[in-house]
């Protein structure tokens, strides 16, 4: 089905919007790319094919911007955490119904645009760091081996420990990178990533690196808070659309 010629154009359109929506916000090719591909193909095929897209778009914002060193000696422990447990969270993906993962996909996103659009966050004090950074990194590393999407609830623990603007979007890359590289690597040793769908993950990086050019030249004339918002808004439905699908074929298993 990968090589289908509608499906190909499909994909290539998918990355193209998303890597658009990361050039005008900074975020949003992993997420964004994987909703629209799991609302059109299965959830295993929508992981794999946003790998390379989102490894190396995220290399790029997580290790340029000079606070590396001090993003990773304050997230270090998060970060570790949300790296090596991906894989107790992929062998969901051999084990249950892939349905079930797509509720939990689109209940990620349900969440994760709300909590934006309602502008609510936490607040972590700097003591509690110690404890709360590894559960957060325990909890998405998990949440993204089972259904690849890496913001809930690790954007939410890095909007709660203060970060400067700057440092919270090489943190995300940083977490984001080493999420996409964990979950490679566990499709791959569960044999979920075919050359096919390497091959077009590998294809996909041109037109997702367009977008972001593009996104970049339209954020002189946008507002970034409204386009920010819209995003949100457009997770909320893409997610509620994603569970909506999913929960009728949940209760026929």
């Amino acid at each position: 089905m990968i090589l289908d010629p509608i499906i190909i154009v499909l994909i290539m359109l998918t990355f193209l919007l998303a890597g658009t929506v990361k050039g005008v916000i900074g975020l949003g090719l992993p997420t964004v790319s994987l909703g629209l591909l799991t609302a059109a193909l299965d959830l295993t095929t929508a992981m794999a094919l946003l790998l390379i897209p989102s490894l190396f778009t995220n290399l790029w914002q997580g290790f340029v911007g000079g606070h590396t060193q001090t993003v990773l000696r304050r997230i270090w422990p998060f970060l570790l955490m949300a790296t090596l447990t991906v894989w107790i969270g992929g062998l969901a993906l051999t084990r249950f119904d892939l349905s079930g993962l797509s509720l939990l996909l689109g209940l990620l996103l349900i969440t994760y645009g709300l909590t934006n659009l309602l502008g609510w966050s936490l607040k972590m004090p700097p003591e509690k760091e110690t404890w709360a950074g590894p559960l957060a990194g325990l909890a998405n590393g998990i949440l993204t081996g089972m259904t690849g999407s890496f913001v809930v609830p690790g954007v939410i623990y890095l909007q709660s420990i203060g970060l400067p603007r700057d440092q919270m979007i090489q943190a995300m890359g940083l977490l984001f990178s080493a999420s996409t590289l964990a979950l490679g690597i566990t499709l791959g040793s569960s044999d979920l990533l075919s050359r096919d769908v390497a091959l077009t993950s590998a294809a996909a990086l041109i037109p997702a690196l367009i977008g972001m050019v593009l996104g970049g030249k339209l954020r002189r004339y946008l507002s970034e808070d409204q386009f920010r918002r819209l995003f949100f808004w457009a997770l909320l439905v893409l997610g509620l659309y994603i569970a909506a699908n999913a929960l009728p074929l949940v209760f026929t298993v």
